[in-house]
């Protein structure tokens, strides 16, 4: 019992009920997330090109949009407001794509949809922060990521389900379309309803520039060094694509991504606890340490058993690092400038995300399958070093 409620401490309010809109906001996303480019291609008779567009328009609208909505969750000294209008514009982003009679209405939608994601993710992870003590901050982080994860496994398997249940080779997009209305509606009153503000500092009317506590100088090294792992972390399309060489099936895929989602969930949380205790960045440089393995493996196997030991083994390396490395960003800002400092660091990683795929792709076609994958490792283990190097030397206390 005492270990139970030793896991339960910390997890407040708002960050339970957080974790369950981004839970049933993910449900929603991944619902669509395998349907849209199918939906694009066989029904509105979309080249690939244009899927390409619409998606990297997408993200790169968010990647851009989380710098804008950080900075002005700070200017504002609120948080609630900035996550509602996101979630609920995420939502509303289902149902418009039923009413596409044409490619340029999905890119719009998406559009919605990522605007939505932009203005809500810095401003939820300080009021994460600012919802918890910050010796919770890994375990509270690591909850949020478990519930989001769990959401993105429901969500393809609540599609084929939906689908399961239509005549046979005619899906009707749109019905999905529609029904993944309903877990992001419910999201939104959830968070309506149950989440508080926890205010920042606002900005002081007439202040200089100069009275808002700047950025640290560890904050910047720890973005520069997390860079390093960026370039190499590429799409997690590339791991679908070489176990699609290697003779999966696409429920093959899907069961093993599903696999890899359901890992992380379970692992999230404890992941969280024990950086809390053992050191966040320590406990992250395992993370990266774990993907490089997972990276070279991937670069090595030639057989089919291997590829599904590998997505699972990725488990770990997303429950020991994506929600720990914002509780890293947490202690490296301050109350008044966090949704900023979130802001930064998940912009920076989601245009380096969109090169690091476009290296991967490029190292795929120019040299071989397995050169992208050796690259990611290398970056990994160089950014593990650096932050190892470095941690030592500055001896923090987190």
């Amino acid at each position: 019992m005492g270990f139970i409620n030793d896991m339960r401490s910390g997890l407040t309010r708002n960050v339970t009920f957080l974790g369950v809109v981004s839970g049933l906001t993910d449900i929603s996303s991944e619902m669509l997330y395998p349907i849209v480019p199918i939906f694009l291609t066989t029904v509105l008779g979309a080249p690939m090109q244009v899927v390409g567009l619409i998606e990297g328009t997408a993200e790169a609208t968010a990647s851009l949009l989380k710098i804008v909505g950080g900075r002005l969750s700070d200017r504002a000294g609120k948080r609630k407001p900035f996550v509602v209008a996101g979630y609920s514009l995420s939502a509303i982003s289902k149902p418009l794509l039923a009413l596409a009679g044409t490619w340029h209405f999905v890119l719009f939608s998406r559009f919605i949809d990522r605007v939505g994601k932009g203005l809500r993710t810095p401003a939820r992870d300080a009021l994460i922060a600012g919802s918890a003590d910050k010796e919770h901050w890994g375990k509270a982080f690591g909850f949020h990521r478990a519930m989001d994860t769990m959401g993105a496994a429901l969500g393809p398997l609540a599609a084929l389900l939906i689908i399961n249940f239509m005549p046979a080779g005619k899906p009707d997009y749109r019905f999905i379309f529609m029904a993944a209305f309903i877990p992001g509606l419910l999201g939104v009153f959830v968070l309506l309803y149950f989440v508080r503000e926890a205010a920042a500092a606002p900005e002081v009317p007439g202040a200089p520039p100069a009275a808002r506590t700047p950025m640290t100088s560890d904050f910047k090294v720890f973005l520069l060094l997390y860079a390093i792992f960026a370039v190499g972390n590429s799409s997690d399309v590339f791991l679908i694509l070489k176990a699609k060489n290697m003779g999966f099936t696409l429920t093959h895929v899907i069961l093993a991504y599903t696999g890899y989602n359901l890992v992380y969930a379970l692992l999230a949380t404890p992941a969280g606890w024990l950086s809390d205790r053992l050191g966040k960045i320590k406990t992250m440089a395992f993370g990266f340490l774990v993907f490089a393995a997972v990276y070279a493996g991937f670069a090595l196997a030639d057989k089919p058993w291997m590829v599904w030991v590998l997505f699972a083994l990725y488990g770990f390396y997303g429950a020991f690092n994506e929600g720990i490395a914002k509780a890293v960003v947490s202690h490296l800002s301050s109350a008044d400038n966090r949704a900023s400092a979130m802001g930064y660091f998940q912009g920076a990683m989601g245009f380096l995300a969109f090169f690091a795929s476009a290296l991967a792709g490029l190292l795929w076609d120019r040299i071989s399958p397995a050169a992208p994958f050796a690259a990611g490792a290398a970056c990994a283990f160089i950014s593990m070093s650096a932050l190892a190097i470095w941690t030592r030397k500055r001896s923090f206390s987190f």
